[in-house]
């Protein structure tokens, strides 16, 4: 990586940067999909399913669930955040109600065993490599931070991986093509914008934080969408050459 000095933090993304596309579209998407009946059932009065059901009313423009059900004639709460949530995944929508409920039905998952987080093996080398360098490590995803923790701290083949990581952001901080989000994330952090180095398959996200003043760098894997030819971005296809 040609920066004058080493950047002071890394933040990272996670699908088709850390992890594959595949994996969460083609594994945790579906997981989360065909569970989501039994999991209201079971939890529907549970305080944090309430709280991402009453964010996926605010997502759809509703002050609130009750407001949501009343302007339904009454429908069954359940069954409008139901529908709601397979419309949103039908789109691959980056809600933050829709991805906090997400990842609470992925716990179950990931405590059961019947998921474990694909992780490319450069990723975790290079951050312990960083980390030896004083290099703080944080994750920036559209995936709630409960997600995040849920997938990096149960990494197949290795296990717990969360004590790599200083931080974790969502959307909640702001949405990832937004410069304001990445201005917020570094007063957070308490570092420089040019200090922070942000890594990213999206063309969009990585022109958001260069404008906010962070050193950029695309990453190219496996399955990743093609960035755009003008995008003016070092593209890397593994780690290993970061601060190697």
């Amino acid at each position: 990586m040609s920066n004058p000095a080493p950047p002071r933090g890394i933040l990272l993304d996670i699908e088709g940067t850390t992890s594959s596309i595949s994996f969460v579209h083609d594994v945790m998407f579906p997981f989360a999909r065909e569970h989501l009946d039994e999991f209201l059932d079971a939890n529907w009065s549970r305080e944090d399913v309430q709280r991402a059901c009453e964010q996926i009313a605010a997502d759809d423009g509703h002050a609130s669930l009750k407001a949501w059900r009343d302007a339904r004639g009454d429908a069954p709460a359940k069954d409008l955040v139901r529908a709601e949530v397979h419309r949103l995944m039908d789109g691959d929508a980056k809600a933050t109600g829709l991805k906090a409920l997400q990842g609470l039905i992925w716990h179950g998952g990931f405590h059961s065993g019947q998921l474990a987080a694909h992780v490319y093996p450069d990723v975790i080398p290079a951050i312990e490599r960083w980390r030896d360098h004083d290099i703080d490590v944080r994750i920036y995803s559209s995936g709630s931070v409960t997600a995040q923790k849920l997938f990096f701290g149960h990494v197949a083949g290795v296990g717990d991986c969360l004590h790599l990581f200083s931080g974790h952001y969502d959307t909640a901080i702001g949405g990832k093509k937004d410069s304001g989000s990445y201005l917020s994330i570094a007063a957070d952090w308490g570092l420089s914008p040019a200090d922070i180095v942000f890594i990213s398959d999206i063309a969009e996200e990585l022109e958001a934080a260069q404008a906010a003043g962070f050193q950029v760098l695309a990453s190219i894997r496996p399955g990743n969408s093609p960035l755009p030819p003008e995008l003016n971005v070092t593209r890397i296809e593994t780690f290993e050459s970061i601060l190697s």
